[in-house]
Order: C-alpha cells, then sequence, then structure tokens
C-alpha cells in the first residue's frame, strides 16, 4: 500500500482541475484556493495553493483533514 502524496511541487501539474477561490478573498489577491483533482495519484484529496503564487506548490489534504482545520478555525 502506497502512501497518498502530501503535496505536489507545482500546482500546475494538477491537470484537468478548476481552481476556486474564498468567497472571503478581497482583490488584493492574498489568500488561498482551492481544486479536487479527480484523476492521478491526488484524486480524491484537495488541493490547495497560495493565490499569489498560480504555478507554486499546492498542499494536499485528505476530506477529513480539511473539513476539521476548518472547523478548528
Amino acid at each position: 500500500m502506497s502512501a497518498l502524496p502530501r503535496n505536489v511541487p507545482a500546482s500546475t501539474d494538477l491537470h484537468d482541475v478548476r481552481w476556486l477561490r474564498s468567497s472571503h478573498s478581497t482583490g488584493a489577491n492574498n489568500c488561498v484556493e482551492t481544486a479536487r483533482p479527480r484523476s492521478g495519484p491526488a484524486a480524491g484529496l484537495l488541493a490547495v495553493r497560495d493565490s499569489k503564487r498560480p504555478a507554486g506548490p499546492a498542499l494536499l489534504f485528505s476530506p477529513a483533514s480539511w473539513t476539521g482545520f476548518l472547523t478548528a478555525l
């Protein structure tokens, strides 16, 4: 059994995803964006990236981990 990936070095490596920005975002472009990869090793996980660096790295979370993080906030 292989471990799930925890990040990708470049969010552009995640193909066929639609990045969504928080509705709480302002025009200052200082927020995070999320996407749900549908294929590849990240399928079923939630990808999170910095909106200021759209080609930068993305962190990958299981849906339960992301829900737990948001609940803790």
